[in-house]
């Protein structure tokens, strides 16, 4: 008996999946240049050379939109941190080496895509706020965070150069959790904990080198922008204990 998943789709599934790739794309070009405060179905519906009545039958509204296409750029960048810590892995890496393999893979995502990077960490769209559906693609690239803190953790390459400081209260519970190294509600012990928390430096000091690059405020200081990207991404990752050569 075939499985759902071998059964074949209707010619309905495929043609509204070949409908929603569409609209995705036009989408997209709408967000590059109206931006995504502007973003408008109408729009959308005009590139497309549909009816706007055609296109609500697809996505509710604009912020029903927004949502397709934020999380169409989390799933797109945590692709690209899961299948380069991958990588890096298979060739025999180390946690601090994989970490610069994942960040300058991110960079080359974010370079190619800055209208995706920008939608998802730059400003919030004004009247937007993202729902519940948005989380399980934002997180993947903590996803792949926390595995290589835990593979850090197991190999005993964790020399942090980070302050010492009480670590039950700065992080939610849950945080912890997620990262697989405590039980729900619980706090792991204090090297642990204190682990997890300077983690979140390798996510800030990521999206702070990459927001720095994008949006022009290295200009005129950048002689090498790669090597000044991997100096800033290891120099902090120092700081959680990962040490990479660059």
């Amino acid at each position: 008996m075939p499985t759902e998943r071998s059964v074949p789709q209707s010619a309905r599934d495929r043609a509204r999946v070949e409908v929603m790739t569409e609209l995705l794309a036009s989408a997209r070009s709408r967000l590059i240049a109206d931006g995504p405060a502007n973003l408008s179905l109408r729009a959308v519906a005009r590139d497309l050379g549909v009816a706007s009545s055609a296109v609500y039958r697809y996505v509710a509204s604009r912020d029903a939109l927004l949502t397709l296409l934020i999380i169409d750029a989390y799933d797109a960048v945590g692709q690209v941190a899961e299948d380069a810590a991958a990588a890096a892995r298979a060739d025999g890496a180390d946690p601090a080496s994989t970490w610069l393999a994942v960040a300058r893979a991110v960079r080359a995502w974010a370079l190619e895509n800055p209208h995706s990077f920008e939608l998802i960490y730059g400003t919030p769209v004004p009247g937007y706020r993202a729902p519940q559906d948005t989380v399980p693609a934002a997180v993947r690239i903590w996803d792949v965070i926390a595995g290589i803190l835990r593979a850090g953790l197991e190999d005993h390459t964790l020399r942090p150069a980070g302050p010492d400081f009480t670590p039950g209260p700065t992080l939610d519970p849950s945080v912890y959790a997620f990262s697989g190294l405590a039980a729900p509600g619980a706090v792991p012990p204090r090297p642990v904990a204190q682990a997890v928390a300077r983690s979140v430096t390798l996510f800030t000091s990521l999206i702070g080198a990459l927001t720095a690059e994008l949006f022009g405020h290295l200009h005129g200081i950048a002689g090498d922008p790669a090597l000044l990207f991997d100096v800033t991404i290891a120099t902090a990752a120092a700081g959680v204990g990962l040490h990479a050569e660059v």
